[in-house]
């Protein structure tokens, strides 16, 4: 099941456009990764789906209703980029007040904060004030408030910026036990080693366009290119190798060769190598990081947007008439 459906989607704020006719799904059960630089319009897309900004234009369903449909709101959870805790509560009283606000009983209301504590590891703080908190307690702390009443699906925007590596790595054990029960988690963030980890699949979003979706594993795709080392004061003979068709070039201590689609390449280049008497020691295919395909996805789309705004401003030459 399709817990959001987004087609076509459009918003304009006072003649800026955040949005440009994004269309995306996410499925039920899986962690979705949105990724962007800050002003992309990741977090214009998750307020439009909850009802908080209104659309310009286009469809946007969550969990099978239209965007914004109060009575999907009690199945949904939220954390958003830049919350912010009164530090004269502590953990406990916090959700205590926000199980008051869904209505839940005081039996319902302790068992729960016990509970969701339990899962973010504030156990043993939730009777400290929260201006006494890392940065990194208060979001696995904002991470809590955002399931405490089981919803059925989770946004979060950005929930380890700002937090140190211990605490990122907490965080992500934390969205995959969530993940693991069942929830339907949507995050976003510029932080893409941390999606890469933990997302099911992922989508590029550049200045309001959607630049590319997948699943990990399709956007990471290798295109043929292993790194090749031999023994100590052994050549690779790259001229015979360049002879079979495939590219190569330095890398380090070892030498990087293109396969591209051939894969036959691999087997080919060893039984040269056996030939030649020479001894491999290290032979690793070279996938790409999300971070790599964020990069060249983003600088492939604006170079095109470039191009497209010079087009559009070039002046049109007069045409001549002779009378």
């Amino acid at each position: 099941m399709q817990v959001v459906d987004i087609q076509d989607l459009r918003k304009v704020y006072s003649g800026v456009t955040a949005l440009r006719g994004v269309s995306l799904t996410v499925n039920r059960g899986e962690i979705f990764g949105l990724l962007g630089h800050n002003g992309a319009g990741k977090s214009t897309m998750i307020k439009i789906l909850l009802g908080i900004v209104r659309k310009t234009d286009g469809e946007a369903t969550l969990l099978g209703e239209p965007a914004g449909t109060v009575s999907i709101r009690k199945r949904v959870g939220y954390l958003p980029e830049d919350h912010a805790f009164p530090g004269y509560h502590t953990a406990n009283s916090l959700l205590d007040f926000y199980g008051r606000l869904y209505g839940l009983t005081r039996n319902e209301r302790t068992k729960r904060i016990e509970e969701s504590l339990a899962i973010v590891g504030l156990a043993k703080r939730k009777d400290y004030k929260i201006r006494t908190y890392s940065k990194g307690m208060k979001q696995r702390l904002g991470i809590a408030s955002a399931f405490f009443h089981d919803p059925e699906v989770i946004f979060l925007d950005e929930p380890t910026d700002g937090v140190d590596p211990v605490g990122r790595k907490e965080i992500r054990d934390l969205l995959l036990q969530l993940k693991g029960e069942g929830r339907t988690i949507f995050v976003n963030s510029h932080i893409l080693g941390e999606l890469e980890l933990i997302s099911d699949r992922a989508a590029i979003l550049d200045k309001g366009d959607l630049i590319r979706q997948g699943t990990i594993e399709e956007l990471t795709k290798s295109d043929g290119r292993y790194t090749i080392g031999l023994a100590a004061g052994q050549q690779l003979p790259t001229e015979e190798i360049a002879r079979l068709g495939y590219r190569c070039q330095p890398a380090g201590e070892h030498t990087e060769v293109l396969f591209g689609e051939d894969k036959s390449g691999v087997d080919k280049v060893l039984q040269l190598l056996n030939a030649k008497g020479l001894v491999l020691r290290h032979l690793v295919e070279k996938k790409e990081t999300l971070e790599d395909v964020f990069v060249r996805s983003v600088e492939k789309a604006e170079s095109g947007q470039e191009t497209r705004r010079a087009r559009s401003a070039r002046p049109v030459a007069a045409r001549r008439i002779d009378s």
